[in-house]
């Protein structure tokens, strides 16, 4: 197990840092169960890339769960392993029996919360959060103390939260969007409030309610928020969390921050998450899906095949994928003209806007896509004077 000191190290080596949380709220979202072994795996695959924290699970469950994250704590990986846990010393200590180096202590914020929920009052939580912060401290552990639906709650009070639990001994306030109902400027603000009055570094756990995880995550980084709560993916509760290889490629090419994370390490934890989780990589899924760097559209098209930075805002070769040259509806005639001369065949002019008037119809006809030996074949049907995709051709 790692001291606090050996944690700090390893959280202070970035300007901003990921606690990703795939183990235990990637693995909340519904219908989603990794067994322990493919746990292990994940683990190592975050360690792999670079993540400084993984939130390894719920200690207090118990069972398999509780096996988990001890098995985790003692991979003698490189990042930091954190346990989660309600505000009350009995998870703390089972979190302490699974030898994790870093708790994540929660307790709601919100007035809808406090009354509705633990039915309890202001001064109860800031007790609660007390009471377990100074436990947690005492054992030597690097303590999250995590705001929930902090994006509803009062500030004021937020605010005498984050104070209470910087003086109890936290290491930092997890600002909680917890039901996604955040905006990147109400966000901004709120958590740069939270750091020039209370001076606690500030870590953002944002969800995809409103598609805008990764919009409020990156705001609060722009308040000065030092820490990242992501998911592979963006898995997670209803619409899922900010996912790792968006918040982490836009920290990089957005604002020049480097966050430590290796983005050609991202496909491969992603592919093994997918397959654990059963949850398909969507084609046009930012930094991970097949068709990042597809191009159909003549305009499109041609600037690439002509200089890449035309149309692409970073190299596919980053994270792992490739760029494709797309023949289809769209094509203009330079992509065709360029596929053909691939293969010794020059076209003419009027060849290629004949050709290309082919492979227009042809893909319409088809509803999709013409491949690059369908290409050759259009044209050699072309010069043989036949065409199967006139009506009128028998």
């Amino acid at each position: 197990m790692k001291t606090a000191n050996e944690v700090n190290n390893i959280l202070n080596r970035n300007d901003v840092c990921v606690c990703d949380t795939t183990l235990r709220d990637g693995e909340q979202t519904a219908g989603i169960v990794f067994s322990n072994i493919e746990k292990y795996r994940i683990a190592q695959l975050l360690d792999d890339a670079g993540v400084q924290q993984i939130e390894a699970g719920i200690p207090t469950m118990g069972a398999d769960e509780k096996k988990a994250v001890k098995h985790i704590a003692r991979m003698k990986l490189n990042a930091s392993i954190l346990g989660w846990n309600r505000a009350n010393i009995a998870d703390i200590d089972t979190s302490i029996d699974c030898d994790v180096d870093s708790v994540a202590i929660s307790m709601s914020s919100s007035d809808i919360h406090i009354e509705h929920k633990l039915k309890k009052s202001r001064e109860w939580v800031l007790e609660q959060i007390t009471e377990s912060v100074e436990h947690a401290k005492s054992h030597g552990m690097y303590i999250s103390c995590n705001a929930e639906d902090a994006s509803r709650a009062d500030m004021d009070f937020l605010l005498k939260f984050a104070k209470t639990a910087k003086e109890a001994g936290a290491n930092r306030l997890r600002y909680c969007d917890t039901i996604g109902r955040e905006d990147p400027f109400t966000c901004y603000n709120r958590v740069k409030k939270i750091i020039d009055t209370v001076g606690i570094d500030v870590e953002m756990h944002t969800h995809d309610d409103f598609g805008m995880a990764t919009a409020n995550c990156l705001a609060g980084v722009y308040a000065g928020a030092r820490f990242m709560s992501t998911t592979v993916m963006g898995i997670g509760e209803r619409a899922g969390n900010a996912p790792l290889e968006e918040v982490v490629m836009a920290c990089k090419h957005l604002f020049g921050v480097d966050t430590g994370i290796e983005p050609i390490k991202m496909k491969p934890l992603a592919e093994f998450v997918s397959m654990a989780s059963g949850r398909s990589i969507y084609i046009s899924k930012p930094f991970l899906g097949s068709n990042c760097f597809a191009h159909e559209a003549g305009i499109h098209a041609d600037g690439i095949i002509k200089d890449a930075k035309n149309y692409e805002p970073y190299e596919p070769e980053e994270v792992g994928l490739e760029r494709k040259i797309v023949i289809g509806k769209h094509s203009g005639r330079n992509t065709i003209v360029t596929d053909l001369s691939r293969r010794g065949i020059d076209l003419t002019d009027q060849e290629a806007i004949d050709l290309l008037e082919r492979v227009r119809r042809g893909a319409v006809k088809l509803h999709r896509s013409i491949s690059s030996d369908e290409l050759l074949v259009m044209y050699k049907d072309m010069k043989a004077g036949e065409d199967p995709f006139d009506d009128d051709y028998t």
